[in-house]
């Protein structure tokens, strides 16, 4: 029974750590799709959070300063993205893709440029990686029974950026719904005329919700570079930018279901890894490319058959043209 628990809060622990950038990434699309714009390019801002928050940690041994310039690469290439679809009225899944081209090659090149270690940063030491957070009364709690695993397994030690996360999802819940600025976002993703008619600057909306999707992108990259891995490698998001943006889609880009269709992907991404080089009978050893491939076939399964008729904003992805 207590194996059954450990193995249970393990599971659970390991789902919060793999769904924090999902997350995080899912909950920025969420800012740029309510306001109208359609950003593929969640995968190629979190890479280039991933890759310069890496950079910056490495050689200056000061993990703040890399999660720093990891937003600022986010919010940069989400200020292009703006200028080329908000300013110039550009396609906006051309600009998107773009984005994720242009970092998949320019992020491994600059690393070999800068690190001559084969399109890589080096391995980043402790004291260049986020922190965990220490909570008190481990001890105290360690020898209960019921609460000692689950404070280990599930509440301590857990990073910094796990907890910043929370607090982002409960923050967008009451931006989105309950300020005004969540009410300005939402009504010019609706109806941006109605909001110019208001006088309100629908490009300025747009821009500052680009500010938000890029800044929690470049987090949400520095997260897998600093604080869950020690350094940056080639293409290792792997494909996190479009699992998040699947979890927005079925959760209707709303942020509870938003959140549990992150949680549900990472939960079996944790346990694909458990999976790996297990033997079960009349089976054998399963492939370990097959194992890999769970979180991608549910996510294909989930778009496919249980969402729904999931209803974007209706002004998403279209320019707003100013009528003269």
């Amino acid at each position: 029974m207590e194996d059954a628990l450990l193995l249970a809060l393990q599971l659970l622990g390991a789902t919060i750590r793999v769904a924090t950038p999902l997350v995080l990434a899912a909950f920025a699309g969420m800012y740029c799709e309510r306001s109208g714009v359609v950003d593929i390019g969640l995968e190629g801002k979190m890479l280039a959070g991933a890759f310069f928050s890496a950079a910056v940690a490495s050689v200056t041994v000061n993990p703040w300063l890399g999660l720093l310039a990891g937003i600022a690469a986010g919010v940069a290439l989400a200020l292009v993205h703006g200028f080329a679809c908000i300013t110039h009225n550009g396609n906006q899944v051309v600009s998107g893709m773009a984005i994720n081209i242009l970092v998949a090659g320019l992020a491994p090149t600059l690393a070999y440029a800068w690190f001559q270690q084969g399109g890589q940063t080096p391995l980043l030491p402790s004291q260049a990686r986020i922190p965990a957070v220490e909570l008190p009364g481990g001890d105290a709690l360690a020898a209960i029974p019921a609460l000692g695993p689950i404070f280990r397994e599930l509440l301590n030690g857990n990073n910094v950026l796990i907890w910043v996360t929370l607090v982002i999802v409960l923050a967008t819940q009451w931006v989105l719904y309950r300020s005004r600025f969540g009410l300005r976002l939402r009504a010019v993703g609706e109806n941006p005329a109605a909001v110019d008619t208001a006088g309100l600057s629908v490009a300025g909306l747009r821009y500052q919700a680009l500010i938000v999707t890029g800044a929690l992108t470049g987090m949400a990259g520095a997260y897998l570079s600093t604080g869950h891995g020690a350094g940056f490698v080639r293409d290792m998001t792997a494909g996190k930018g479009y699992l998040a943006l699947a979890a927005l889609i079925f959760g209707k880009w709303r942020p509870g279901p938003t959140l549990f269709a992150c949680l549900l992907f990472a939960f079996t991404d944790a346990v694909q890894v458990r999976l790996q080089g297990v033997e079960l009978p009349l089976v054998g050893v399963i492939p370990v490319q097959f194992i890999q491939m769970l979180p991608y076939v549910l996510t294909v399964l989930l778009l496919a058959g249980f969402v729904g008729k999931a209803i974007a904003p209706k002004a998403s992805g279209i320019p707003y043209i100013k009528e003269r």
